[in-house]
C-alpha cells in the first residue's frame, strides 16, 4: 500500500469522526463520543504513518527529504496536528465538544488533499501530490523546523476559529431555541479556551517566522524580502497580537474576542492559499 492510499482511507476515516463526534454533540450520546475519540486516534496515527511512508518513498526515489515540501504534503500534516492538539485538549481537560469544531477541519483538509483532480475544476489551488525532488532553495535543515513550527501554529489557530464560531453560535441563538444552547459549553469556557489556542499558535507562528527568517538568509542572502508570504505572514502575526494585546491590556473578551479569532484564521487561510495565486518565492505547488 502506498502512502497516497492510505491518506485517501485517511480522509473517510476522519469523516467518521466528525460523525460520531456531532452525533455524540446532538444526542449527549457518551458512547458515541468516546468512539469518536478512538476513531480520531486511529485517524492521527494512520495519518502519521502515512507521512513517514511517504518519507521512506522519498528516499526510494533517491530524493529523500522530509514530506513538507509542497502544498498536499503540508495539507496532510496540518490535518494530523489538529487532530493531536484537538486530542490532546480532548484528554487533558475532558473537552469532548473541541471534537465538533475540529474534526471537521481535518476531515476539510484531507479531502481538499485527497482529491486533486476535482480540485484541478476549480479555483483553488491546483494540488500535485506526486513526490518530487527538492529545489536548491528548499535543500536546508531549516525545512522542517520552519514549516513544523508554522502548521503547529495555524492548527492552534484553526482549533480557536472552531470554538469562536461556537462561541458566536451560542452568542447570537433565538432563546426560542435552547435545545441548541444547551449543547454548547458555557461562554467562559469558550473565551478561555480561544485564548490558550491563540496563545499557543501565535507562539509556533512567532517561531516559526523566526525560523523562515533565518532560512532565507541562508537560502537568499536576505531575512525579510516582502514577498507575498512574508507580508501575509506578518499581517497574521499582527492580528494575533493585537488580539492578546485586546485581551491583557484591555480586558476584551466573549464575542469581541471570537470576532477577532475568525478574522486571524481568514487571514491564516489567504497566508496559506491566497499568496499562492500571486507571483512569489513561497508560492505552493
Amino acid at each position: 500500500m502506498t502512502s497516497s492510499e492510505i491518506f485517501s482511507i485517511i480522509t473517510f476515516i476522519y469523516g467518521l469522526a466528525t460523525i460520531f463526534y456531532v452525533v455524540a454533540w446532538i444526542f449527549k450520546a457518551r458512547p458515541a463520543g468516546k468512539l469518536a475519540a478512538i476513531i480520531t486516534i486511529v485517524a492521527a496515527l494512520g495519518n502519521l504513518a502515512g507521512i513517514i511512508l511517504r518519507w521512506v518513498e522519498s528516499y526510494q526515489m533517491g530524493i529523500g527529504h522530509a514530506p513538507l515540501s509542497n502544498l498536499f504534503e503540508s495539507l496532510i500534516f496540518f490535518a494530523m496536528t489538529i487532530a493531536m492538539i484537538h486530542l490532546f485538549i480532548e484528554f487533558r481537560y475532558k473537552l469532548r465538544f473541541v471534537g465538533v469544531a475540529a474534526s471537521p477541519i481535518s476531515f476539510l483538509v484531507m479531502a481538499y488533499a485527497s482529491l486533486p483532480k476535482v480540485v484541478a475544476y476549480t479555483p483553488l489551488p491546483k494540488i500535485n501530490d506526486a513526490i518530487q525532488p527538492l529545489i536548491p532553495a528548499l535543500q536546508s535543515n531549516w525545512l522542517i523546523a520552519h514549516v513544523m513550527t508554522c502548521f503547529i501554529g495555524y492548527a492552534a489557530f484553526a482549533i480557536a476559529f472552531g470554538i469562536s464560531l461556537m462561541f458566536l453560535v451560542k452568542d447570537s441563538a433565538d432563546r426560542q431555541s435552547p435545545g441548541i444552547v444547551s449543547r454548547i459549553p458555557d461562554s467562559d469556557t469558550l473565551d478561555d479556551l480561544t485564548h490558550q489556542m491563540v496563545m499557543l499558535g501565535f507562539l509556533f507562528l512567532s517561531v516559526g517566522i523566526i525560523t523562515g527568517a533565518v532560512w532565507a538568509n541562508q537560502a537568499w542572502g536576505r531575512y525579510w524580502g516582502w514577498d507575498p508570504k512574508e507580508t501575509w505572514s506578518l499581517i497574521t502575526w499582527l492580528i494575533y497580537a493585537s488580539l492578546l494585546h485586546a485581551r491583557l491590556m484591555r480586558g476584551w473578551q466573549g464575542k469581541k474576542i471570537a470576532v477577532l479569532s475568525c478574522i486571524g484564521f481568514l487571514a491564516v487561510i489567504f497566508t496559506y492559499f491566497g499568496v499562492n495565486l500571486l507571483p512569489g518565492l513561497h508560492s505552493y505547488q
